[in-house]
């Protein structure tokens, strides 16, 4: 078999390790939480945001900004373990792989 042969077998079961580990990614969640519990938000492993949890005795009018930035800080830590588990999930798929270009 050609080298091209071979390099069009490989990329093609490359590619569906890389649709199986998205589908396991996109079924993946991590949980981060701030305000000592407060705010629990729950990210897919696919870059998305499942849930967003508030609890009620944390939801004051006057600390409507506190919460906001809980918020953030709780989705943006469960977005980045998400994108960590991801990136060496899909990085498990293209291990050994010897292309020009890209190392």
């Amino acid at each position: 078999m050609s080298s091209i042969g071979k390099l069009m077998k490989q990329a093609a079961r490359m590619q569906q390790q890389m649709e199986q580990v998205q589908a396991q990614l996109a079924a993946r969640t991590v949980e981060a939480t701030s305000g000592g519990g407060a705010v629990k938000v729950t990210a897919k492993c696919d870059g998305t945001l499942a849930t967003v949890k508030i609890d009620p005795q944390a939801l004051n009018p006057s600390d409507a900004q506190l919460i906001e930035d809980m918020i953030l800080t709780a989705a943006n830590q469960a977005l980045g373990q998400a994108k960590n588990i991801a990136n060496a999930e899909m990085g498990k798929v293209t291990a050994g792989l010897n292309l020009p270009g890209f190392g």
